[in-house]
């Protein structure tokens, strides 16, 4: 049978106290810079997704030639689905407005884009990671996956909506 030595419980010592302390308020320190940190994310890549399917809306007809060219079904329709989506979601992205859903809408849309554009560089993810990241939709993906999953943070209209909503109920 084992014997397990107990650790007496108490009050750290002043040494191990400072430490946590300070490890604490680094820990703060960071926690308060995720706000500013999605908001920069988003307004950037918002713009940058707003200004690709602002591109693609106005020049739909060579959209929808590069996607027959990947055989893409219906590329004229699909044209149309991915330059508003960009737009639009670029837009709402920059206003914090349905986040999350806006995120996974367009890192949908980037997993296509590998699957379809680059899907050697897709399937080099763990082969050849350097291909992986320096394919053109990695950092788009990027930038949706960090708002599907941290959400729009604090500075957004989304959260600007959950604050009124939990002062009405």
């Amino acid at each position: 049978m084992n014997s397990v030595t107990a650790v007496p419980v108490g009050k750290p010592t002043k040494p191990v106290s400072w430490l946590v302390r300070a490890f604490e308020g680094f820990c703060t320190s960071g926690t308060s810079l995720q706000a500013p940190f999605l908001l920069a994310v988003r307004l950037y890549w918002g713009f940058q997704f707003a200004q690709t399917g602002w591109g693609k809306l106005h020049h739909l007809a060579r959209v929808t030639i590069f996607f027959r060219s990947l055989d893409i079904p219906r590329p004229a329709f699909s044209a149309h689905c991915v330059a508003g989506l960009e737009f639009v979601g670029g837009i709402f992205l920059i206003a914090g407005l349905a986040s999350r859903l806006v995120g996974f809408l367009l890192a949908a849309n980037m997993f296509v884009a590998y699957w379809t554009a680059d899907h050697a560089a897709l399937l080099s993810v763990f082969s050849n990671p350097g291909s992986f990241y320096g394919a053109d939709p990695w950092t788009f993906l990027f930038a949706s996956l960090l708002i599907l999953i941290f959400g729009a943070g604090y500075f957004s209209l989304d959260s600007a909506v959950a604050r009124r909503w939990r002062k009405r109920v």
